[in-house]
């Protein structure tokens, strides 16, 4: 799945070349309400978790949008990617995120391994809200950071050549939103 730019709301930017206010670009503090206007105009399903946690599901992973903080000052972008991976191939997966690390900027990917050996992935990307951020920045940096959770997911299906394996599961392979709650 591909953001098309122009699905990134302006909420009240000038538009067409038409001259906004003199002045700074407005500052916000976001919160939970701002971020699913967001994915509303992006036209992403998404769902509140019992943590209260804004999450957007697709096939094979979902991408969570949550503030935490005493005062809800650092907003995060974490996607957590179904997959698993038996413990004796951490190793090449290590090997893999570290490409992705180094050649994008977001997310930054790591591995969790769980109590019975099975390695998942987590994409993260975060920024300090808490003190205010552009406006413009903001919606955009978030609407990046979803697309880049999503380029994370078919660069790692490409990389470790799981494209047909993956069509024979779901009849399909790209990575789509679900209509899941």
């Amino acid at each position: 799945m591909s953001i098309d730019p122009s699905s990134i709301p302006s909420f009240g930017a000038p538009q067409g070349g038409q001259p906004g206010p003199s002045g700074p670009p407005p500052i916000v503090v976001p919160d939970q309400a701002l971020v699913t206007q967001l994915l509303d105009q992006m036209q992403l399903k998404h769902v509140v978790d019992d943590e209260g946690d804004l999450t957007a599901p697709w096939d094979g992973f979902r991408v969570y949008y949550m503030f935490r903080g005493e005062q809800k000052e650092l907003f995060a972008v974490r996607a957590f990617y179904d997959r698993s991976y038996p413990l004796e191939d951490k190793g090449e997966i290590l090997d893999l995120i570290d490409e992705w690390n180094r050649e994008t900027l977001w997310p930054k990917v790591y591995t969790h391994t769980h109590e019975d050996g099975v390695v998942r992935l987590i994409g993260e990307s975060q920024m300090i809200v808490g003190t205010g951020v552009n406006l413009e920045y903001f919606v955009t940096t978030t609407a990046n950071w979803t697309q880049a959770a999503v380029g994370f997911e078919q660069w790692i299906v490409e990389r470790l050549g799981l494209q047909k394996e993956i069509e024979s599961e779901n009849g399909e392979g790209d990575a789509t939103p679900t209509d899941e709650n």
